[in-house]
């Protein structure tokens, strides 16, 4: 092909890409009866071509049709791109090798590193994520046609003898790995796919230089500076028919300017470096120049596209852009530049106090645009998180929203399925994953769903508090026991558990592909075909598919556990993207998606520093001052492009630039190009008020009145409830809570997976005690009950060897000391019984743990307590009065068999004191009042007369059950919420 002049054009930002491209691309290569399907486009990624599409779509509305062009995908490493064959049909005569499958060669890599000595990790995780890693560095050198004698080169290796040591090591380790690779690629006739892409394009190349195609080709939008890309685009450019057509190259940028941002490998020393430090490579048009210089082009040699067709934004707003991103020597004409050369109008600042503010007005914004006839709204956020509340918000309206970014397919339903199974497998049925696994949407999906999801409910209640014993017969025996309150649930959970089986009972797989044959097996047995029914679904599907055949010939050793935080990695990097079906005027664009896209309104959220631009991630393997060497971008590279996507997206007619002042974890600084637009503009910056305004408004209703103390009366006939022994203490204490447990019924759930409670080792010490006394109270016999009990109850390993140990110690000096009091003529003669008598016409009953008789025909009382018990003054002032109230149904002859005097109260405390674990303390003290305490005389009866004091004032007349009228009183708090204790406690309200 004879040399011609290089056809390479530019868009002003102004213009808006997409539309301006179309606009020009019709008239100059549409043919009759054919449109332009002779055309070939070259696109930098599949994501543009469903953009350049609607701009197609738009400009031939009116027209009733038109033959689209022929759109090929270049494929951008930059921009995220999936690598391959992508232009395999425009390579046609290409011998190359395949391509090695991703996945199939990170699991090599990480088989790799195993056997490498300078390898940390040592679970399959970890070693694939330090595989991810390596994969990277050898993508990143690939795509900058960077060999491996390069990284061997003397100078480089001198560069690394002078840094520190864990660079050095981790770039010896990665040039050991990658000449493993490359023998093993060379072994099995394959190469990567960044290599393939490199002489497919090559191969293009030539053949275009040869042999010029016979109808047009158009390179647009394409701003990728890799060698292999610039040198297909100076052959398209010179084409006949060709043309390069960038996005936003400032034509009118000044020289000196220009000349400012660096060498960008335009350089006539050989072997300088293409990142030198001088080098400005956060300027939106620095990797721009950098592909002129690859392609060998002057920016004088760039001319301006076809001008036909509206501009999206007035001409003046490209010159404010080219000032606004003035490197910072240049950047000092601020301050003498006429008010038009740095003019924003329809550019508007708002800030918002946090992000749901902010997704709150940014969807006021969309609301009043899509209100106006055929106005266009693009949302550009790189935070997913504000993009979900966006589409949360817009359905206020009715307004369905798409985010075309998408979202991980682990956050996806059929992605969250297969790491639930994954997490259930690691944890052996842990209840937590268990009932997400099985309340998830997408498990017995159907008519029958109703029906499953109560049994769901119920094992939920059946499981609440310490975690059962591992393992699906651990859960059954749970079941098993709450059999009476939930008929029918062990039979369910059989049918349930027969499902769960393969995962959890005999999950040990050889490999990693047995391990997703296992969990997809399985998924499929919970949900049947909605699992693979959607996009995220077959999303999935594809990646068990790739993952399952790359792992046949891995050796890396994957243990059960390892499941999760691998699938979680692995599914992490997929992108589940919506289909066409939000509303037809409105997108919501990641900054990938957003390029070359066009709006009537554009809206720029959750710009703020780290987000937007991101914070650089420098990489781990290879040093910087390597990186240059080498010719690699390092990571302020993509601060240039996230100032390039602002650039185009403030050619818009309208913008709006948004951020929070603060986020989820305290304040937050704007985005420094935020800050740059504000030292440019100052006061002429115009904010965006309104939105904000009504986004308060939405939400804002009147302050409510101040919650009251609570002091409910219920009816005479409500009152007339039974007295537990335990429950007069509340009752005295805090009336509120004896109203809502005794009266209203209402009970606390323990947690899912709790620490054991005081409340459940109580009641695991009662169990054990009992079954020792109805045994005999045999000395040498109690240690062994409790380690029996403990495994009937299926307590979890990880709490019995938390409390075992202290559990066992204390029960040795109950059993020490029980035969202590056995040589002084004392022995029980009750345990684990309940007993009741009336007083005043209202039943008092109660649960005695244990009372005894003693030598002299007297009976004492002993209560257990796991925890520290109360003290003397809270029994002399009638907040601690349980021993006493049993003792008052044992001497009215409440227990049946049981008569008696009572003459001791007593306190088995199982805690630690003085180093020893157990002791016995007395409440009541013999003899005469000391500082604290009641007489042993006449505990009983100032018990007596504490109870029918709080008879006749709650139960028979008609005092409120006020809450908490002694605040320092210590007590329970499982009704603090009931009775919303924050709001009004120490405020000075009065009961209601």
């Amino acid at each position: 092909m004879a040399e011609r002049t290089p056809s390479i054009y530019s868009i002003a930002a102004h213009r808006g890409f997409a539309d301006a491209l179309v606009a020009g691309l019709v008239p100059r290569y549409r043919e009759e009866g054919f449109g332009l399907a002779r055309l070939t486009l070259l696109l930098p990624t599949r994501r543009t071509v469903r953009i350049v599409t609607e701009a197609f779509i738009r400009a031939s509305g009116a027209d009733g049709g038109l033959l689209l062009p022929r759109m090929a995908v270049v494929g951008d490493l930059d921009l995220d791109e999936t690598l391959g064959p992508l232009l395999d049909p425009l390579g046609q005569g290409a011998d190359l090798p395949p391509a090695a499958d991703p996945a199939a060669r990170l699991l090599e890599l990480a088989d790799m590193l195993r056997s490498d000595p300078e390898t940390r990790a040592a679970t399959a995780p970890g070693l694939l994520r330090q595989a991810r890693a390596l994969a990277q560095a050898m993508d990143r050198l690939a795509v900058e046609d960077v060999e491996l004698d390069s990284l061997l080169d003397p100078d480089v290796i001198g560069l690394v003898g002078e840094l520190a040591e864990h660079w050095q090591r981790g770039t010896a380790q990665f040039a050991r790995i990658l000449v493993r690779w490359r023998a093993r690629c060379e072994e099995r006739g394959e190469i990567d796919a960044p290599v393939r892409r490199n002489r497919l394009l090559g191969h293009v190349a030539e053949r275009w230089r040869r042999e010029p195609p016979p109808h047009p080709v158009v390179a647009a939008g394409v701003t990728s500076a890799a060698p292999a890309v610039a040198r297909l685009l100076r052959v398209v450019s010179e084409l006949p028919q060709g043309a390069v057509i960038l996005p936003d190259l400032d034509l009118a940028l000044p020289d000196a300017v220009w000349d400012a941002l660096g060498a960008a490998g335009n350089t006539d020393s050989p072997g300088a470096p293409v990142f030198a430090h001088g080098d400005v490579a956060t300027h939106p048009q620095y990797h721009l120049k950098l592909l002129l210089a690859r392609m060998g082009i002057g920016r004088d040699e760039v001319q301006a596209w076809h001008r036909s067709g509206p501009a999206a934004a007035p001409p003046e707003r490209s010159r404010a852009i080219s000032n606004l991103f003035l490197p910072p020597e240049a950047s000092t004409v601020w301050a003498e530049l006429p008010a038009e050369a740095r003019r924003l109008s329809g550019v508007r600042l708002m800030e918002t106090a946090h992000p749901e503010e902010e997704a709150q007005a940014v969807a006021v914004l969309v609301r009043q645009a899509l209100g106006e006839p055929d106005k266009r709204v693009a949302v550009i956020t790189p935070d997913r998180d504000l993009a979900q509340r966006l589409v949360a918000h817009l359905e206020r309206w009715g307004i369905a929203a798409d985010d075309t970014a998408g979202r991980p397919l682990s956050q996806a339903p059929a992605g969250r399925v297969l790491l639930q199974l994954a997490e259930v497998a690691a944890t052996s049925a842990a209840p937590v994953p268990l009932l997400a696994l099985l309340a998830h949407p997408l498990v017995r999906r159907g008519e029958d769903r109703a029906a499953w999801l109560e049994r769901v409910r119920h094992l939920d209640l059946v499981l609440r508090g310490p975690r059962p014993g591992p393992g699906l017969e651990a859960v059954r025996g749970a079941v098993a026991a709450k059999e009476k309150d939930y008929p029918g649930l062990t039979a369910w959970w059989d049918e349930a558990a027969a499902l769960l089986a393969p995962l959890v009972d005999h999950f040990a797989p050889p490999s990693l592909a047995l391990g997703l044959d296992t969990l997809a097996e399985t998924a499929e047995a919970l949900c049947g075909p909605a699992i693979w029914g959607e996009a995220d679904g077959r999303a999935l599907a594809a990646f068990i598919e790739q993952w399952r055949e790359a792992a046949q010939g891995s050796a890396l050793p994957v243990e059960p556990a390892d499941l999760h935080p691998l699938l979680s990695d692995a599914l992490s990097e997929i992108a589940v993207r919506p289909p066409y079906g939000g509303h037809p005027r409105l997108a919501i664009y990641g900054l990938l998606e957003a390029r070359m896209s066009r709006a009537d309104l554009v809206i720029c959220a959750g710009m703020s520093e780290g987000k937007w631009p991101a914070s650089p991630a420098p990489d781990p393997l290879l040093a910087p001052p390597v990186l240059r060497a080498l010719g690699i971008p390092g990571a302020d590279f993509r601060i240039g492009l996230a100032a390039h996507d602002l650039a185009a997206a403030l050619g818009a007619p309208e913008v709006v630039l948004s951020h929070a002042m603060r986020d989820a974890g305290g304040p937050v600084i704007p985005s420094r190009f935020l800050l740059r637009i504000r030292a440019m503009l100052g006061r002429e910056l115009e904010p965006e008020t309104e939105a904000v305004r009504i986004a308060r408004a939405l939400d804002k209703v009147e302050a409510a009145q101040p919650y009251l103390q609570p002091a409910p009366r219920p009816s005479a006939e409500q009152r007339r409830v039974s007295i537990a022994s335990t429950a007069l203490d509340r009752l005295r204490g805090d009336p509120y809570q004896f109203y809502a447990s005794a009266i209203m019924g209402l009970r606390t759930l323990d947690p899912l997976d709790a620490a054991p409670t005081a409340a459940w080792r109580g009641t695991m010490v009662h169990a054990v005690l009992q079954r020792w006394h109805d045994e005999g109270s045999e000395r040498g016999r109690l240690l062994p009950l409790a380690e029996q009990t403990l495994d009937e109850l299926s307590a979890h390993p990880f709490m019995r060897g938390l409390w075992r140990p202290r559990l066992l110690a204390a029960l040795q000096w109950v059993e020490d000391y029980n035969a202590e009091l056995a040589l002084h003529g004392r022995r029980p003669v009750l345990w684990e019984k309940t007993g009741a008598v009336e007083i005043k016409g209202v039943k008092l009953h109660g649960r005695a743990d244990r009372i005894d008789r003693l030598a002299d025909g007297t009976l004492a009382v002993v209560d257990y307590k796991t925890g520290k018990p109360p003290s003397g003054k809270m029994v002399e002032e009638g907040y601690a009065l349980q021993l006493g109230l049993i003792a008052l149904i044992a001497e009215r002859g409440g227990f049946e068999g049981l008569g008696g005097k009572v003459h001791g109260f007593e306190y088995w405390s199982l805690q630690k004191k003085s180093d020893v674990f157990g002791y016995c303390e007395e409440p009541v003290p013999d003899g005469k009042r000391k500082k604290t305490g009641l007489p042993r005389e006449t505990f009983v009866s100032e018990t007596l007369r504490f109870l029918s004091e709080a008879i006749d004032k709650w139960i028979l007349g008609d005092a409120p059950f006020t809450a908490r009228p002694n605040p320092d009183l210590p007590g329970y708090t499982d009704y603090d919420q009931l009775m919303r204790l924050e709001e009004w406690q120490g405020r000075g309200t009065r009961p209601a």
